[in-house]
């Protein structure tokens, strides 16, 4: 089953989506500002990804920013990671595409096109 975690209002988000229509991927949807995932599939999406858990924040939004998460993320546990991404959807990367074998974060139509085969 391909998951596609993302935010309406985003225009990247858009793309990805309409990317993964033109392919024949209809993923089912997670809208990350109303139903962020759970700190347990997180860790999940994380252990999957192969990537450093900072890639799983948007350090570019606003939660980020408002948050000092600049300054206090060094510090955090990965379970305090989890924890903050799991009650606030909009400080996770987006969008993050979920293919089961692999977690893909961020959106760049080479490295989709390569996971979806």
């Amino acid at each position: 089953m391909t998951t596609l975690y993302w935010y309406s209002g985003c225009s990247t988000c858009k793309r990805a989506r309409k990317h993964l229509a033109e392919r024949g991927v209809e993923p089912t949807v997670v809208e990350l500002k109303t139903d962020p995932p759970s700190a347990a599939t997180l860790a999940d999406l994380h252990a999957r990804s192969g990537l450093p858990l900072k890639k799983f924040f948007n350090t570019a939004g606003q939660s980020y920013r408002n948050g000092g998460f600049k300054d206090r993320i060094g510090a955090m546990s990965d379970d305090e990671q989890y924890a903050a991404l799991a009650a606030d959807g909009m400080l996770v990367k987006r969008p993050i595409l979920d293919l089961g074998s692999s977690v893909l974060v961020g959106f760049k139509a080479a490295a989709w096109d390569e996971a979806l085969g």
